[in-house]
């Protein structure tokens, strides 16, 4: 008989003490959410279905940017769409191309963002290929920017056969010109592979604005700098908008995000 309770004690430990152990690991990730798998994906790093599309789940603040591709936009069904719980906070809208364009519909989607609240950002789309004092003037003539607006944003994807040396200076030239007229150093959008092809070690410092459409852990092994925005996919849906739309998040709160904003 003594044989037998011991066996069954060893039988009993066997059971119950993995069983602990598993229940004590469920209570470190429910109480903390901070424990990384072997697959070296974090809790944090989740992410989530949001404006039709994968989301990054962690950050606070997420925004869009559109152009004259998106057609006409009801921005109060934009204002009001709220997507597992996250919502539309900012919006980058394209103003100008190269030296002579214009886009089209600038103007009402400048003014309908601040009628309904987004904190707003106004963009240039740069060609090194064309005299950079040329493209400021272009952007200045058409964007007033006002206290709370983002500082302006330089859009640049393209060598258009320059030189990095060639397309640094004209950046530099480009960038100095908008700083000195608007008060405000400006925002650099680019993609993963032409700013390490062209502009690391020389806009570092810069606000940046980066395009990687890759899930969060992916992004973070390719682009190892710094960064502030993120634009992590092309084919969100929102309402009020036809079509698909550039997705972005901005790495801080909505408070880290208005202390970016113009002060006059």
């Amino acid at each position: 008989m003594a044989l037998k309770n011991s066996s069954r004690n060893i039988l009993l430990r066997a059971i119950l003490i993995p069983a602990a152990l598993l229940f004590a690991l469920w209570l470190i990730v429910f109480v903390t959410g901070n424990l990384t798998w072997p697959t070296g994906k974090s809790r944090h790093s989740s992410e989530v279905k949001a404006f039709g599309i994968t989301t990054p789940g962690k950050y606070l603040v997420y925004g869009i940017d559109v152009s004259h591709h998106q057609g006409n936009i009801n921005w109060k069904k934009v204002k009001n769409m709220v997507s597992n719980n996250r919502k539309v906070s900012f919006v980058f809208i394209k103003a100008t191309e190269g030296i002579t364009r214009q886009d089209r519909h600038f103007a009402k989607n400048w003014k309908a963002a601040k009628k309904e609240g987004f904190i707003r950002g106004a963009y240039h789309f740069y060609y090194p290929s064309r005299d950079a004092k040329k493209q400021a003037d272009n952007f200045i003539k058409q964007v007033k920017l006002e206290a709370g607006d983002l500082p302006p944003v330089v859009d640049i994807e393209h060598s258009n056969g320059k030189s990095k040396k060639q397309i640094t200076e004209g950046l530099k030239s480009f960038m100095e010109i908008i700083e000195k007229h608007y008060g405000a150093t400006p925002i650099l959008y680019t993609n993963i592979s032409f700013y390490y092809s062209y502009l690391a070690g020389d806009f570092d410092q810069n606000t940046l604005w980066i395009s990687g459409y890759h899930g969060e852990e992916r992004f973070r092994e390719k682009f190892r700098s710094g960064w502030h925005f993120w634009q992590y996919s092309e084919n969100g849906r929102i309402d009020g908008i036809k079509g698909g739309v550039d997705c972005n998040v901005f790495k801080g709160t909505e408070q880290d995000l208005k202390k970016l904003c113009l002060r006059k």
